[in-house]
């Protein structure tokens, strides 16, 4: 009941949200506001959703595809960072310089240069000024941002939240109307199960009515091997093996939106499972590290480990505050995307082409 009453004295003030956000978008359709073009392929990777639809997954996924034929950048806004304007990911770059998933992904691909701004515009000219012979930039979340042309725009969709099911805010967590999909030319929908079977995605497809010049894919998560987060720390070995063997305990920590997947998976190898949530993004404070400290040794397991997901663990490593005691027992999950339906190998055909076709140095 409580929802229903929130819903409907939220739905005027999602309208006019709507309304206002339309009027955006009519305004860039019409060349009243202005699109900047550059002569190298963009590739956008966003949502209509505000958070929790992978995006850092599946620009990592895009990256992997491409890395190793195009000189690339990737460009972020660096959301919750501590600086500003245009900053160029070096080796004395932290996840307070440049947020947290810029850091992940800086860390995972050393060969692509990462940079964050808030306005795309600048911050790819400042990209092609300062990285010879460029050929690609990635944008992560940057779907809303019209003022720069994407000639591919991937369009991610959470499974269990699809947004054609969804409002506009805040009555909803949509950013725009979910019409704003029709720029999309690629849909994913992600966080699937693995066994999603063929009528489900049908039935999605029927939900989603994409047009005909977009293509829609069907992703989930695949978790690989624990890694340790302090490397010079001395760790302790441990992997999903040992794990089961010895029946250690688990204190899982994450600063995500849904942590119910990676629950299911630590329960596949460990039943001796405690868990300790914070907001997307948050950023941990001493009272923080004390509460995950008095949590992990209350936790009742003769050996136990602390798991943090990727994006915790980047804030965490350049964190002086963080308890000496744990940096050899704390180890973080990495995932990576996998498309479904035997349709991977299209994807990335896809990619690559848009690629090949719109660029001017390959």
């Amino acid at each position: 009941m409580n929802n229903i009453i929130r819903y409907i004295a939220l739905y005027p003030v999602s309208f006019l949200y709507g309304i206002i956000t339309g009027i955006r978008n009519w305004l860039f359709d019409q060349g009243i506001l202005r699109t900047t073009e550059f002569d190298i392929p963009i590739i956008n990777v966003g949502n209509l959703t505000v958070g929790g639809t992978g995006k850092t997954p599946h620009t990592e996924f895009i990256l992997s595809i491409l890395q190793t034929d195009w000189k690339i950048a990737m460009l972020s806004r660096g959301y919750k960072r501590e600086t500003s304007d245009f900053y160029f990911a070096d080796e004395n770059t932290n996840a307070r310089k440049i947020g947290d998933e810029p850091y992940q992904i800086h860390k995972k691909f050393p060969d692509i240069s990462v940079a964050v701004h808030e306005k795309r515009v600048p911050g790819v000219k400042k990209l092609l000024e300062i990285v010879p012979k460029l050929q690609l930039v990635v944008l992560d979340d940057a779907f809303q941002h019209r003022y720069i042309h994407a000639g591919l725009s991937v369009l991610l969709t959470d499974f269990s939240n699809l947004y054609c099911q969804d409002l506009p805010l805040p009555a909803g967590n949509l950013r725009e109307w979910r019409s704003g999909s029709k720029r999309a030319d690629i849909i994913i929908v992600t966080k699937c199960p693995a066994n999603l079977k063929p009528i489900e995605m049908r039935i999605i497809e029927t939900e989603l009515k994409p047009e005909n010049n977009q293509s829609l894919f069907f992703s989930n998560y695949v978790y690989d091997e624990i890694i340790p987060v302090f490397p010079d720390s001395e760790p302790e070995s441990w992997t999903f093996k040992t794990i089961k063997e010895a029946k250690a305990g688990v204190l899982l920590v994450a600063g995500i939106v849904s942590p119910k997947p990676i629950i299911e998976q630590i329960k596949r190898f460990t039943n001796n499972v405690s868990s300790l949530f914070f907001d997307d993004h948050h950023t941990f404070q001493s009272k923080d590290y004390n509460l995950i400290m008095s949590k992990f040794e209350a936790f009742k397991s003769g050996e136990k480990i602390l798991l943090v997901t990727e994006k915790d663990a980047a804030r965490m490593v350049s964190d002086k505050r963080f308890p000496e005691f744990l940096k050899s027992r704390t180890f973080a999950l990495p995932i990576r995307v996998e498309i479904l339906n035997n349709q991977e190998s299209l994807f990335i055909q896809k990619i690559k082409n848009y690629v090949v076709e719109n660029s001017r140095n390959c």
